[in-house]
């Protein structure tokens, strides 16, 4: 179905800010949308989570830093990270799926390939 692509990430010094693009194959309007992230030995973890309606939730660690959104009219779903530490270094992903999971803790249908992020102190 629908294809995704992530953009956005690089390397930054800790308080910076990225932000992360998602762009879509084809309408993300009645998608629920997620980011990912996962940081080398550890487990694959929940970012960020919108629902169709404008739902959103975060993991306690980027509440109040990170914000998720999303353009439809562009296709594109967007993480705008801000005051970065380095413990945010990781792969991120974006996933969709038909809301599935928005409330449990199984993982997406649909994937992207990720994007870097690298946070130096």
């Amino acid at each position: 179905q629908v294809q995704l692509v992530e953009s956005g990430g690089g390397s930054v010094q800790a308080g910076g800010s990225l932000r992360l693009s998602c762009a879509a194959s084809a309408t993300i309007r009645n998608y629920c949308m997620y980011w990912f992230r996962q940081a080398p030995g550890k487990e694959r973890e929940r970012v960020a989570a919108l629902g169709t309606t404008g739902s959103t939730r975060y993991i306690d660690s980027v509440k109040g830093r990170f914000t998720i959104s999303k353009d439809n009219a562009k296709n594109t779903l967007y993480l705008q990270m801000n005051s970065l530490k380095p413990e945010d270094t990781a792969m991120y992903y974006c996933a969709a799926d038909s809301c599935r999971t928005f409330y449990t803790s199984a993982y997406p249908d649909i994937w992207g390939l990720g994007t870097q992020v690298t946070v130096s102190s």
